[in-house]
């Protein structure tokens, strides 16, 4: 909860909840700040995603105001938005927002967080520590939340989106600005409490890193690789390799830990990608990042064995192998080729 409450000192900092919801479309909601830039400032988000990632719907609100006020104990806080409303987390299983404008109006509750690990209540760990250019912090992989919802003289928002139950993935960034080159990948099974895979990384520091976490409780699993196994310098690196293609929408990454090894392959079909801001030094950028919702992600995962496994030494049996739909899969930055162009919808 420490992590996820508001960093008062950073450059920038901002908050993304995904709900999935009951027609299987998703709600986006960014709240971002960069309080010192001189443009584009604070920024309201709200992307509606239907099931077939057509017809987006997507209100970017630049607002004269987001006030970060953390309460006197537990790390409790609230993110105001003068008269639109508020992003509330009064303890570490509950999130409320209650956001009323002419775009947009929703009303929100969440509980039962899961939370990065068992291990590590950040996917960063000790990391988060560092004076990095970026940080990155999953409060939730899949909270659940009553939600009312509703688009002010929209008719082409189903019934069933408009009331209900929704499962709500809730991360955060903070510190100078975004990368200038990233990815993202997130996928949850709400059909079961410890079932998903995250990871972000990009450019940093003049290399590559990323944080990637897996849950599978069916294979008893409960896995976080972050470097120096997820880094690579100069394109070269003994733990990890990658391959990303704008052309092909196509993602993937494998990463060779001391007992564990992962790999990830996420691909969304093209015009389902929808464009973000992205917050940096000098304020947001439009149209930085390319999303889609409807990326197919696979994850297999191989396990060391043999007498000297501890000591990273014997032979990788595969231990598990799954598939999702419906996945989250984002270009960011250079790896975005249309990063701020007109090109803005179904990309």
């Amino acid at each position: 909860m420490r992590h996820h409450a508001p960093h008062l000192h950073a450059v920038f900092e901002g908050y993304y909840s995904k709900f999935t919801l009951p027609s299987g479309a998703s709600l986006i909601v960014i709240v971002c700040s960069v309080p010192k830039a001189a443009k584009n400032r604070h920024q309201l988000s709200f992307t509606y995603v239907p099931a077939d990632s057509q017809n987006v719907i997507q209100h970017e609100l630049w607002v004269d105001d987001i006030q970060r006020i953390p309460y006197a104990s537990n790390n409790a806080f609230e993110i105001r938005v003068p008269g639109v409303g508020v992003m509330r987390c009064p303890d570490a299983s509950t999130t409320e927002y209650t956001f009323r404008h002419q775009q947009c109006v929703l009303q929100a509750k969440t509980s039962g967080p899961q939370a990065w690990s068992g291990f590590a209540s950040t996917p960063e760990g000790l990391l988060v520590y560092l004076p990095l250019p970026l940080h990155w912090h999953v409060h939730s992989l899949g909270s659940i939340a009553e939600y009312e919802l509703d688009f002010p003289g929209t008719a082409s928002l189903p019934v069933s989106d408009r009331k209900g139950e929704a499962t709500v993935h809730e991360e955060k960034n903070w510190a100078h600005s975004f990368p200038s080159a990233h990815m993202w990948v997130q996928a949850w099974d709400a059909t079961s409490a410890h079932h998903g895979v995250c990871l972000a990384g990009g450019k940093v520091l003049g290399m590559e890193a990323y944080l990637v976490g897996y849950r599978n409780s069916r294979c008893g699993l409960n896995l976080t690789f972050r470097p120096p196994f997820a880094l690579s310098a100069m394109k070269l690196s003994p733990f990890m390799r990658l391959h990303r293609d704008w052309t092909d929408r196509f993602f993937e990454l494998e990463i060779y830990g001391w007992n564990y090894r992962i790999a990830i392959t996420a691909q969304a079909p093209k015009g389902t990608f929808f464009s973000l801001s992205a917050p940096f030094h000098d304020g947001h950028r439009e149209n930085y990042l390319a999303q889609s919702l409807a990326a197919q992600a696979t994850v297999k995962v191989w396990r060391r064995r043999g007498w000297l496994s501890w000591l990273g030494i014997g032979r990788w049996e595969r231990v598990c192998e799954e598939r999702f739909e419906k996945a989250a899969l984002e270009f960011g930055g250079t790896y975005y080729p249309l990063a701020g162009n007109d090109a803005r919808k179904n990309a």
